[in-house]
């Protein structure tokens, strides 16, 4: 079908590519994106067909409930078809090279998603298909959690430039790409972080010298009170991730000052919501209260994951 002149207009830097991470997408990108995300979650069932007759393959090398569950909606409200596939399915796990496994899927799929470990197999993955690949999470960047979340607080707040947002606890995959769609859209960001667990210096670096150009700023702060005040949003994420579990005890004691409770969150700005990318430990980096209270803003941060990664895969693949 062609492109609904209802929708924003699809944009021609983004079709046919990639998504790896935003570091190698611009500002209009990322705009052009959250603007087709807006539309369709204003659109009244169902959507218009913009994927009709495309496949997606969904590759999940981890487990997944939000991105699998988004992604397959999102195709399929979009009149697509979604594969969803793990490991144990495919050649992939009983030895078959990332190359191999690459030009096979490129040859039947319109595109491929990989949710995976190491962020050089994503990038291998990329270097051998014939198709878009979309970074469902790697060790190093989660970009589609990040257009999430510039989707939710936009819808919350208004303009993103100079949005004050506080980031708690440990210097994940998920900081460092709220780290760069902040460089791109010009939030102001405080990572409130103990040390040892800071996100890459050169991201931070990078980042803060990105968003000033653009109203806003990056940088670290140790003391959580100090990080949060006057923010709109205290967003974090789980302190114990795959593969952290042998250093359970110490991390949950290193990260313990920063941990999202009522308190915190009156030491912010009066409007100011929590984030959180899920899934979630209720006494650990956040507490029950403001999980699921009133100032959450965690379950539409999950619902947005959908839209802004059908949004993605529109202008990666729908009708001009």
């Amino acid at each position: 079908m062609s492109w609904p002149s209802t929708l924003p207009a699809p944009a021609p830097a983004l079709s046919g590519r990639s998504l790896l991470t935003l570091r190698r997408h611009s500002p209009a990108d990322v705009r052009a994106v959250l603007d087709l995300a807006d539309a369709l979650k204003a659109t009244p069932a169902p959507w218009p067909h913009l994927l009709a007759g495309r496949v997606v393959a969904l590759v999940f090398e981890r487990p997944s409930t939000r991105t699998r569950v988004s992604f397959e909606s999102g195709v399929v409200r979009l009149g697509g078809s979604a594969l969803a596939l793990n490991a144990r399915d495919l050649q992939l796990g009983r030895g078959e090279t990332i190359e191999d496994t690459a030009r096979v899927l490129s040859r039947m799929v319109d595109a491929i998603v990989l949710r995976t470990g190491p962020h050089a197999k994503l990038e291998e993955l990329d270097a051998h298909s014939g198709v878009p690949v979309i970074n469902g999470l790697t060790y190093e960047h989660h970009p589609c959690q990040a257009l999430a979340d510039a989707m939710t607080l936009r819808e919350r707040f208004g303009a993103l430039s100079g949005l004050r947002v506080a980031w708690l606890g440990d210097g994940n995959n998920v900081c460092v790409s709220l780290l760069v769609v902040a460089a791109l859209t010009g939030l102001d960001v405080t990572v409130a972080v103990a040390p040892g667990y800071d996100p890459p210096a050169d991201v931070l670096a990078w980042a803060d010298a990105m968003a000033r150009e653009r109203g806003g700023g990056a940088r670290i702060e140790r003391d959580a009170v100090v990080a949060v005040e006057g923010a709109r949003a205290l967003y974090t994420d789980t302190w114990i991730s795959m593969g952290d579990e042998e250093d359970e005890r110490r991390r949950l004691r290193d990260l313990a000052p920063y941990r999202v409770d009522d308190a915190l969150l009156r030491a912010a700005a009066a409007d100011a919501v929590a984030m959180h990318c899920l899934p979630a430990h209720p006494g650990q980096e956040i507490t029950d209260e403001v999980l699921h209270g009133p100032r959450s803003a965690a379950w539409d941060q999950a619902e947005n994951r959908m839209h802004a990664q059908a949004a993605l895969l529109a202008h990666a693949l729908g009708p001009a």
